[in-house]
């Protein structure tokens, strides 16, 4: 089953990304960063889609579930920040973020997201 979860960048004040996991060690991977326990591989990279999904609607974009992962480094040229992203999505894929591989240098896991 599908959980949900979002992280912030402050390169992006006031601003909230979510992302859906959908393999199980990807999701104790994200319960351990957000318990604390994971210091390390904070950082999550994916690949994006240009599609709004319904748990992410201020974005027209998404990452694939099967692609998500967290990292501690990674390299340049997939680091940038959601909103910058959004504003030049029809590039994305292309020089600005090659392959549609995204990796918020400074993104971190903040909440889980929960039904009512």
């Amino acid at each position: 089953m599908p959980r949900y979860f979002a992280f912030e960048q402050p390169s992006s004040p006031g601003q909230e990304f979510i992302i859906e996991l959908t393999d199980e060690q990807t999701i104790d991977h994200a319960l351990k960063i957000l318990s604390g326990e994971e210091q390390s591989r904070v950082h999550v990279h994916g690949r994006i889609i240009k599609r709004t999904q319904p748990y992410n609607p201020r974005f027209s974009f998404y990452l694939d579930p099967a692609t998500i992962n967290f990292f501690d480094m990674a390299i340049e040229v997939c680091d940038a920040n959601m909103v910058y992203v959004e504003d030049h999505l029809d590039e994305a894929g292309g020089a600005f973020l090659p392959g549609s591989h995204w990796c918020p240098w400074d993104s971190r896991l903040t909440r889980e997201i929960t039904s009512n």
